[in-house]
């Protein structure tokens, strides 16, 4: 099993939306609201590191307001 941190920019007042729209998605395992330099991290558990791409770049990365996304691959 793979995992990866993915840590979120959103716009500013988006950031409920976005948590309910994470949540959504099977892959994701955890997510969190924070304070700083990035507003939501979230944990993706995967069969593989491939499959963990997929849903970086094809279901987070594709949510409406999110602005940008660093991945933290373990």
């Amino acid at each position: 099993m793979s995992y990866a941190y993915v840590l979120i920019n959103c716009d500013l007042g988006s950031e409920e939306r976005v948590l309910s729209e994470l949540k959504s998605i099977k892959k994701i395992k955890e997510t969190h609201g924070v304070f700083g330099a990035y507003d939501i991290v979230a944990k993706v558990e995967a069969p593989s590191d491939n499959m963990i791409k997929q849903v970086v770049t094809g279901k987070i990365r594709s949510i409406d307001r999110i602005r940008s996304t660093l991945t933290l691959w373990g």
